[in-house]
Formats: structure tokens, C-alpha cells, sequence
């Protein structure tokens, strides 16, 4: 079995692999303090509820963009599992593909594994599509080379700054507005209006303006949790799977212990 760890500005996941079956993902709020002992007794709870001894994990990787947080998980893996893990996009699990822009060490692991498994499950010209705590948007070419992308404000961030920088907004949970006016008549209404069709907008227009530069036809794969909320109220998505990132943990750890 395969331990795969996502490990992102907000949450870290931990998904269990049975061969090809994700079998199981539990998540935990990101914090570069945390031990691995914390780690360890949180996670044994957890596989023990699954039904899994630790003796049966024979691999781990995580792909990171919290650098704290690495020393901590490394400490799990090799404390409590006696496995020294799979660092994505490090020594045997560098990155595997071309990564065409001026900077190519600056691309964060969640990006790249976004890309692996985008290419390996769909192929062809790809604009990949990331929500966190940044919505990330990637070009992918038919080859699998990463060109290039766009940063954007998570949908939460944007919210979080409407809602701090102001005295009488009151905050809102984010949800699809109940009508398809977007005139609001109350303040909540005006708020989620400005901020989930803003955002439908933002999404619509960078995609446009991408598939114009990339001049192919290009699918466009979402993930991250509210890709589903969008896939309801838009028509840009080809293809929406929010375990893209774990994907791209497996396919990369698969690869890594095939080639050693």
C-alpha cells in the first residue's frame, strides 16, 4: 500500500493507496509546528477505524509547498513506519517532464502533480485548473511540458480580504447565489453575487484568453473542492476530478519505485 501526502498552504491529505484504489483520504489542518508524533497518533486512529495495520504501508511520498512542515513528516515516515519516503519532485521522483518557463525550480510540487496526472488521464493540450488557497491555472502542450500559468486569489483569500478590510460587511459562506439575478436586493446577496460570479467571470475570461495563446483545442481539467460548486454553474470544465493532486502522488511514487 501507498501513503500518499498532499501538503498545502491550508490543509495536508493524506490518501491511502491500494494498488490503483484510493482507498481512503483524511485531512488536517496545515501547521508547520505540528510533530511527527502528533502526526503519528492522529494518523493511527485513523487507519485503525480503515481497517489497516501500519506493517502493511510499504511506500510514502508527499509533495509539499510548505517547506516547515517536511522535516516533521519525514520524521513520521521514518519513526513510525521505518520508511524513508518518496520526496516529490526530489533525487529518484524529480520531475519527469519539460517545465518551459524562466524560473522552472519556482513551480510548486501541487502544480506539477497537477500536470502528471492531468496528462496521464486526459492528454492533449491541457489548461489545468487548481482550487486552494490560490486558484492556479496551468498550460500543459500535448507532450506533457508545462508552459506557464497563472496565479490567482483563492476564492476564500478574496472573500477573507472583502470581509477584513471593511467595518460593516458581515461574512458570508460561499455557495451558488439562489437566483440567477445579479442584482442583489440585500447586502449577503450583493456580497455572494460580487464574489461567486465575479469569480465565474474571472475563470471564464483567463480560460478564454489562455486557449487564444495556446491557438489548439485545449481541455480543461479542474480540481480542488469547489470545482464541483463551479462545474454546476459553467461550462468550461472538460473534466473535473478533485483527487487530481493525489493522482499525481501515486503515478509519481509508481514511477519512482519502478525505475529503482
Amino acid at each position: 500500500m501507498l501513503l500518499a501526502i498532499d501538503v498545502g498552504n491550508t490543509n495536508l491529505v493524506f490518501a491511502l493507496f491500494d494498488g490503483d484504489e484510493l482507498r481512503a483520504r483524511w485531512r488536517i489542518s496545515t501547521d508547520g509546528r505540528r510533530t511527527g508524533d502528533e502526526y503519528a497518533v492522529w494518523l493511527f486512529q485513523l487507519l485503525g477505524i480503515e481497517g489497516v495495520a501500519r506493517e502493511e504501508i510499504t511506500h510514502i511520498i508527499f509533495g509539499s509547498v510548505v517547506p516547515r512542515a517536511d522535516h516533521n513528516l519525514t520524521v513520521l515516515c521514518e519513526k513510525y513506519f521505518g520508511i524513508t519516503p518518496i520526496i516529490a519532485g526530489q533525487g529518484e521522483a524529480a520531475w519527469n517532464f519539460e517545465i518551459d518557463v524562466d524560473l522552472p525550480s519556482s513551480l510548486g510540487a501541487d502544480r506539477a502533480l497537477n500536470c502528471i496526472a492531468a496528462h496521464s488521464l486526459v492528454g492533449g493540450d491541457l489548461i489545468v485548473v487548481d482550487f486552494g488557497t490560490a486558484t492556479k491555472f496551468e498550460a500543459v502542450d500535448f507532450n506533457g511540458a508545462y508552459k506557464g500559468g497563472i496565479i490567482a486569489p483563492g476564492i476564500n483569500l478574496s472573500l477573507d480580504a472583502l470581509v477584513g478590510k471593511t467595518a460593516k460587511l458581515p461574512r458570508i459562506a460561499i455557495h451558488a447565489p439562489d437566483t440567477d439575478s445579479v442584482i442583489g436586493r440585500n447586502t449577503e446577496d450583493q456580497m455572494l453575487i460580487g464574489v461567486f460570479w465575479g469569480y465565474v467571470a474571472m475563470m471564464e475570461g483567463l480560460i478564454a484568453r489562455m486557449k487564444k495563446e495556446i491557438g489548439r483545442p485545449s481541455k480543461v481539467v479542474a480540481t480542488g473542492g469547489l470545482s464541483v460548486l463551479f462545474d454546476d454553474h459553467t461550462d468550461i470544465f472538460d473534466v473535473v476530478d478533485t483527487d487530481l493532486t493525489l493522482r499525481g502522488l501515486h503515478l509519481l511514487a509508481r514511477r519512482t519505485v519502478d525505475k529503482g
